[in-house]
């Protein structure tokens, strides 16, 4: 695999986590408790941490795009694997 591959992938890889990691552990200013400004969205987070956000995206991805590279690597399922689907007879 070529290394401008690997970083696309892997970008790939972070940007789809960053979706999924957002709103978890996120909460309203209701939820806490706390006093709302004039004209905020009720839906506007409270504790919103994106230090926290971009360290729990990044060490995700890592870990899903090496479950990818090993199986780039190691060929455990590849395009035969979902043969079964197509074939019409079970597996």
């Amino acid at each position: 695999m070529n290394w401008t591959s690997i970083i696309a992938i892997y970008a790939l890889f972070w940007v789809l986590t960053a979706f999924v990691i957002l709103p978890i552990g996120v909460r309203t200013h209701d939820e806490m408790g706390l006093e709302k400004i004039a004209g905020q969205a009720d839906s506007a987070p409270a504790n919103f941490n994106p230090k926290l956000i971009l360290l729990r995206t990044t060490l995700l991805s890592a870990a899903l795009f090496a479950l990818y590279y090993a199986n780039y690597v190691y060929g455990w399922v590849d395009r035969h694997s979902f043969d079964f689907l197509f074939s019409g007879r079970p597996a």
